[in-house]
């Protein structure tokens, strides 16, 4: 399979100034042919982001942030599938959501979504209805700006959000690309090979000037500098975070599109996901 293009630099003679950390290599088939991430041994501070994103950039690394999770597990012990794992470019977005949304919708939603007392219950999801147009409101900020600044939220009160937070640099050109470059398998009951999940992220880069922000075993936490700003927008989105996440919905009462696209996307600058 196609790989992505720029292996982890030996840090050692980077000049960057790291904190003490880790270079992960462990895999699913055991230990892989050279590091796939460093991540640092300590808590993240608020500034770490943007000094890292500057510092990382002429060496091709990307920040990201790490969670152990409520059950402390950190990246050697994600079960990471690098030698599984395609190249993101060779998979088109409307494709990939178009099979997922055959796959699960048709199944899990075919008979309508739940319905509260007195309500009546929605049809079905129907044939896929396409990728959503980008939202006609400008973004307020850069993306990158954006992802910094939730970035810094997060690791000020990373304890309660997740657990705890650790600062990451992976080697990828664009922020979409980071869970296929460390061959991450969080989706894996859903997806066995997240590049497939890393087009639709690069799509959404591109519409929504999204950013993966915290990644952990099986969760995933994307800044929005763009999001949808109208019911209809929001509306139209919702579909697509259905198919790339079933659970987000499923797993989520009352079960309804309608729901998730007010609640959880109109005007909302956070996304997450989880994977079962």
């Amino acid at each position: 399979m196609a790989t992505l293009p720029n292996p982890l630099p030996s840090l050692a003679s980077s000049g960057l100034d790291l904190p003490p950390g880790s270079l992960v290599d462990a895999t699913l088939d055991g230990p892989w042919h050279e590091p796939l991430l460093w991540y640092a041994d300590g808590p993240a501070a608020p500034r770490d982001w943007p000094d890292l994103r500057a510092a990382g950039r002429r060496l091709g690394l990307l920040p990201v942030l790490v969670t152990g999770g409520r059950r402390d597990q950190w990246p050697e012990e994600w079960d990471l599938c690098p030698d599984g794992t395609s190249y993101p470019g060779d998979h088109d977005a409307d494709e990939v959501l178009a099979d997922y949304w055959t796959e699960y919708a048709d199944d899990e939603m075919g008979e309508g979504t739940a319905a509260g007392e007195g309500e009546e219950q929605s049809e079905g999801p129907g044939s896929w209805p396409g990728l959503a147009p980008v939202p006609a409101r400008e973004a307020a900020e850069d993306a990158d700006t954006a992802a910094a600044g939730l970035a810094g939220v997060i690791a000020a009160d990373a304890d309660e959000w997740l657990g705890g937070t650790r600062m990451a640099l992976v080697p990828a050109r664009r922020s979409a690309d980071i869970p296929a470059a460390i061959g991450w398998s969080g989706p894996v009951n859903h997806e066995n090979d997240v590049a497939r999940l890393c087009a639709v992220l690069r799509s959404w880069e591109d519409r929504y000037d999204a950013r993966v922000v915290v990644l952990g075993f099986d969760t995933m936490i994307v800044s929005v500098g763009r999001p949808p700003t109208t019911v209809e927008e929001a509306r139209a989105l919702a579909a697509e975070h259905y198919a790339f996440c079933p659970d987000n919905i499923d797993q989520s009462p009352p079960h309804d599109l309608d729901v998730y696209a007010q609640k959880q996307l109109l005007n909302q600058e956070v996304w997450s996901f989880w994977w079962d």
